[in-house]
């Protein structure tokens, strides 16, 4: 214990193993920090859909994307009838509401979209609504009416009649100066009013309107094709990712150490056995087999862990711990424990097995991000865990929907980015650790 202590001493003396280490300490603090703020049934609600997506725009881009360039590309605006001062008249058998939803918008492009949301639940017949625009400038354009079911919503991007008569799409025409040609339409900014005259059939019923202004740029990695943002699944990628190679690499180098030592200290049948075994299994293709498993059987994240311990117990490594574990079987301690009586679990496990720790050290630290390629690579393939938000996940569904041809580039960045930043990490630090802990790199 003594010569590990000071040997990860040295590792105040290598910068690379100190970059290497900040960037697995931010790592593992992303990592808890999402399983705090996001819990894992939270995660998956979030990942697949609901309610809340639908206030997030399609495909749009992280907002420094955009402002690292000196855009002004609008962020998503929601108003809220809840917030409007609402005029109400009482008429015999119901009720007259005028709601004035406000929006200040002051960017420097139009919105992606424009919807309006309605909530009408409990009543026994359908409320009437009719809408009224208001520019900055005090021109009004009716955008017709319709009657409101319990929920529902009137996509004004979609409205064809209402294209027709502004000459451009909706959600252009209605923030368009009054001079706007298509094709060189500029924004009018100030202050909007969309006017809701609604008629409900009832005293004193609920009605509740949200209209969406969808931006063009949202949060810090921006959204999918599914209205999803992204950041749920690049943050729990990283729990995610890091269990996935932790449990991998610690899962196969315990068991084929245990194994490889087993097989040096009993010899004959056993070390032959041991040999064939992974003679075979060396030439057996990991990433098809997995392939194969996932197609035919099921592409749970765990299982797909339990079959890479499973094929990585006799992998190549049994033949190099072996070649460290010969010598030592003929060392004079072991000898000296055989004589006091020590049994053959005892001095596989205390005697021979810490040996040669040390020197696997740096093999340990460098297997995690394989296996972290490896998860990462079978979910591109469209193999990865249909529940989890992974980072190959995200790559797969940029593929799948032609991110790069999109020019959707943060779609694939950022995941992208985050497995290289994984891998820069572990490599740097175990690399250090090699020439740290391999005696014929200490005297180079």
């Amino acid at each position: 214990m003594g010569r590990l202590s000071s040997a990860l001493a040295e590792l105040r003396n290598y910068p690379s193993a100190i970059i290497g280490l900040g960037i697995i300490a931010f790592l593992v603090g992303l990592a808890v920090y999402t399983v705090v703020v996001i819990p894992y049934d939270d995660a998956l609600d979030k990942w697949r859909g609901g309610d809340q997506w639908r206030l997030y725009p399609v495909n749009a881009s992280p907002v420094w994307s955009d402002r690292l360039l000196g855009g002004q590309a609008p962020e998503t605006k929601v108003v809220s009838s809840r917030d409007a001062e609402i005029e109400r008249e009482a008429f015999e058998g119901g009720e007259r509401l005028s709601i004035p939803l406000r929006v200040d918008f002051q960017a420097g492009d139009f919105p992606s979209e424009m919807t309006v949301f309605f909530d009408a639940d409990g009543h026994e017949r359908e409320p009437f609504a009719r809408l009224v625009w208001r520019t900055p400038d005090g021109r009004e354009m009716p955008l017709g009416g319709s009657r409101i079911s319990r929920q529902d919503r009137m996509s004004i991007s979609q409205d064809r009649a209402l294209e027709q008569r502004l000459g451009l799409v909706p959600h252009i025409g209605l923030l368009a100066t009054p001079d706007s040609e298509p094709g060189d339409a500029r924004v009018q900014t100030g202050e909007y009013e969309l006017t809701l005259d609604v008629i409900v059939f009832e005293e004193n019923a609920d009605f509740e309107a949200e209209l969406v202004l969808y931006g063009r740029v949202h949060g810090l990695a921006g959204t999918d094709h599914q209205r999803r943002d992204l950041m749920v699944a690049l943050m729990w990628g990283t729990p995610v990712a890091l269990a996935f190679g932790l449990l991998a690499a610690v899962g196969t180098t315990i068991t084929t150490l245990i194994i490889a030592a087993t097989g040096v200290w009993f010899g004959g049948w056993v070390d032959a056995t041991i040999q064939r075994l992974t003679e075979v299994n060396m030439i057996l293709p990991l990433l098809p087999i997995l392939v194969m498993v996932g197609t035919l059987y099921s592409t749970s994240i765990w299982l797909m862990l339990g079959v890479v311990v499973a094929l990585g117990i006799f992998s190549a490594g049994i033949k190099m711990y072996r070649a460290m574990l010969l010598p030592i079987r003929q060392a004079p301690y072991i000898e000296a424990a055989r004589a006091y009586g020590a049994g053959n679990t005892r001095i596989i496990l205390r005697y021979m097995i810490p040996r040669i720790l040390p020197v696997l050290i740096p093999t340990f630290v460098t297997l995690i991000p394989t296996f972290v390629f490896l998860e990462a690579s079978l979910a591109v393939l469209g193999l990865g865990d249909p529940v989890l938000p992974t980072w190959g996940k995200v790559l797969n569904d940029a593929q799948s929907e032609s991110a790069l041809y999109s020019q959707y580039y943060y779609w694939v960045l950022s995941p992208a980015f985050l497995l290289m930043l994984t891998g820069l990490g572990f490599a740097m630090l175990g690399f250090a650790l090699d020439r740290i802990f391999n005696p014929r790199l200490r005297t180079l």
